[in-house]
Formats: structure tokens, C-alpha cells, sequence
């Protein structure tokens, strides 16, 4: 209830205790005022507790949505100051010999290590979900497996058919050794990727293996279960480590260099031309 209507309330109770005192002596308008006095001091008590009572569970459970802008706003509360560079320690792996198509499960060991989750690269490479759809080609068209579904084809040798595995399989692992810690950044601008590495954190990234943006040639059209996918055989994953005006840093599994760097607008071209796909963790 606003100010205003309870400033009202009090000065009609006013007006009545007026009346009562001057007309005291008449028994009817005395019984009359007395009465009505009761039930408007009980009914600015009522609204008052009502009024009260509502404003404590919008504050403390808000309704439609309102509770996930509220916590919106507290995170954007907490700023992290975006710095110029950045360069971080962070463990590096190398898929080699084991993983020859390995690079994302081997990119996410990396990630959890630097978290303080120390997990084997091969352990990994067991858990992750697989998409299990042979490979094919039917009327010059390639049939094959979704990197958004599961690893496709095999990891452990190249004398198979196989590829690799994209973010959303990536974060479901990642989420059974961080529960409720891991951040999708995927989709958002690479300046958003600068807002964990300045606070310490690197971020597991999509790329390829040219870290520039390439050409349509590299790239190939698949049918899969879920519809038709463009896809490069040149799809790598590595886990970024800094930044600053001319590169980007990275822990590459490939190479198993730590901080190896590229020129970041290739970097970012090619991260944006991989479906902008980006993993960290909270603290």
C-alpha cells in the first residue's frame, strides 16, 4: 500500500475521533462514529500486514522471471576489471600419441586442471558421449555422425573414419567434475572471452587447426540424424590462456606448446567461423 493511502486512512480516523469527542454526549452518533472508527482502524491494521507480508515474498521469492534479472543484476554487480594483456598458467597436455583426434577431451583436461580437477586425458576420452553413426556415402553424399550429438567416429587412430566432438557434449562432461560450475560462453563476442582470463581463468575454444579464418573449400556438407551439418576436417580444439593487442595465447594440444600464440583478428575469425564455441568455469 502506497504512503499516500495510509496518511488518508489516519486522517479519516481523525476526523472520526473528532466527531465522537464533540458529539460524545449524543448516544446514537457516538455508538455510530465509534464503530465505524473500530472498523476503519482494523482495516488499516489488515492492509498494512497484507501490504507487508506481500512486499517480504517479492523480496525474498520474486514472481514471473523477476528473480532471474534480479540475480542478473548482482552478477553484473560483480565487475571484473577487463585488463589490457593477460597470460596464465595453465597445465598443458598433449593428445599424442594416444588421442590422434583427441584434442577436445585433452583441451578439457586442461580446463579442469587449471580448476584444480585433476583428470586423465583417456579418462575423458571414455566419458565423453559418442555418436555411433557409421560413416557412408550414398549418391556422392556423406552420412555421418553430429559433433553437436556426441564424438563422432573414432578418436584413438586415423585409420578410421572420424572427426571430432563440439561444446555442448564437452560442457555435459564437463559439469559431472564442476557441478553447477561450468560457463557457456558460446555465441557471445570474443571480448566476452577476455572477462574470465582477466579474472584468472582460461577458456576451452573451438577453432581449427590454421587458427585463421578458412577458406570454403576446407569445409564439407554432411547429413546426419539431426539434419545436414558444414563441417572442416581442420576442427581443433585448444584451451586460451591470455591475450593482448596483436595475440592470443593458447595451450595446444596438437603441438602440446604452452602459450603458443597467434595473431588474434585470424584467432578470433576462426573462432567465430567454428560457431563462436567457448567453456570455462566459475569460481
Amino acid at each position: 500500500m502506497e504512503t499516500l493511502q495510509f496518511i488518508s486512512i489516519a486522517c479519516a480516523v481523525g476526523v472520526f475521533i473528532f466527531l465522537f469527542i464533540k458529539y460524545k454526549k449524543h448516544v446514537f452518533f457516538s455508538s455510530l462514529i465509534s464503530f465505524l472508527a473500530i472498523v476503519i482502524f482494523m482495516a488499516t491494521i489488515y492492509l498494512y500486514g497484507t501490504h507487508r507480508t506481500y512486499s517480504e515474498k517479492a523480496e525474498e521469492a520474486p514472481q514471473n522471471g523477476q528473480g532471474a534479472k534480479l540475480s542478473e543484476q548482482r552478477d553484473t554487480l560483480e565487475l571484473i576489471k577487463i585488463e589490457n594483456k593477460v597470460l596464465l598458467d595453465a597445465p598443458v597436455i598433449k593428445q599424442f600419441p594416444e588421442l590422434p583426434r583427441g584434442c577436445e577431451v585433452t583441451a578439457l583436461a586442461m580446463l579442469l586442471g587449471s580448476a584444480g580437477v585433476e583428470v586423465d586425458k583417456m579418462t575423458l576420452a571414455k566419458e565423453i558421449k559418442k555418436d555411433s553413426t557409421p560413416r557412408t556415402v550414398k549418391n556422392g553424399e556423406i552420412n555421418f555422425g553430429n559433433p553437436h550429438e556426441g564424438f563422432v567416429g573414432n578418436m584413438y587412430t586415423f585409420n578410421e573414419p572420424g572427426l571430432g566432438v563440439y561444446h555442448e557434449p564437452i560442457m555435459e562432461l564437463a559439469q559431472s567434475y564442476l557441478p553447477e560450475k561450468i560457463v557457456n560462453l558460446s555465441e557471445q563476442s570474443f571480448d566476452e572471452l577476455k572477462i574470465p582470463l582477466s579474472d584468472g581463468r582460461p577458456v576451452w575454444v573451438i577453432i581449427n587447426s590454421q587458427y585463421r579464418e578458412l577458406e570454403d573449400s576446407y569445409f564439407q556438407i554432411w547429413n546426419t540424424k539431426k539434419g545436414k551439418i558444414r563441417i572442416t576436417m581442420k576442427e581443433h580444439s585448444v584451451l586460451i590462456t591470455g591475450y593482448d593487442e596483436k595475440f592470443v595465447y593458447f595451450n595446444d594440444p596438437l603441438t602440446g606448446l604452452k602459450n603458443k600464440k597467434a595473431p588474434i583478428e585470424d584467432f578470433k575469425k576462426s573462432w567465430v567461423q567454428m560457431g563462436s564455441q567457448a567453456l570455462t568455469y566459475s569460481n
